[in-house]
């Protein structure tokens, strides 16, 4: 795994006073994380009340979690693909999608077809009973995801999207 350059303190020092929400502040002659502006605490902020909320509802309602309809949600957009392919677009670590699909294996929302003489091979897709979660699923997720948007005018949406995209893209960039 790649680390991002490492800048010197003052390098840092000008690229954070060049924002307007600096992620740092001075207090006492040190240097402190201003978690307001420090764009991973707002990420990780974000997407872990995002997964406390909706995982208590796929829970409820259908016995599944976050990581389940994450898999879910994958196959339903290509279906026949392999666990590999789960883990490098939805950004899981393998076994949590191994887990997971061994989950909805046994409940009857996947099966998985021997594609090759390796179980990694293995290829996976949505029964019957798995289409439909999904699209149950689906219903309250875009609903949710309406919820979280709302009262964000949708240039500043599009703006927040296009920097997301960016931050995965660079995500990406350190992992290799």
């Amino acid at each position: 795994m790649a680390q991002a350059k490492t800048l010197t303190e003052q390098e840092m020092r000008e690229q954070f006073n060049a924002r307007l929400s600096s992620p740092v502040f001075e207090r006492d002659g040190r240097t402190l994380l201003c978690v307001e502006n420090y764009a991973p605490f707002l990420l990780n902020a974000v997407s872990s009340s995002w997964q406390r909320i909706s995982g208590a509802i796929y829970r409820d309602q259908f016995g599944l979690g976050i990581t389940d309809w994450r898999v879910i949600a994958m196959l339903g957009i290509e279906p026949d693909i392999t666990a590999q392919r789960i883990t490098e677009v939805v950004k899981l670590d393998k076994s949590a999608v191994s887990r997971s699909l061994k989950s909805l294996s046994e409940s009857g929302h996947v099966i998985g077809h021997e594609s090759g003489p390796s179980t990694r091979n293995k290829t996976w897709r949505l029964t019957e009973f798995g289409a439909q979660t999904h699209a149950d699923i689906l219903n309250i997720a875009l609903n949710n995801e309406l919820a979280l948007v709302k009262d964000i005018p949708l240039a500043d949406l599009e703006i927040c999207l296009r920097v997301l995209r960016k931050m995965l893209e660079n995500t990406t960039a350190l992992e290799d």
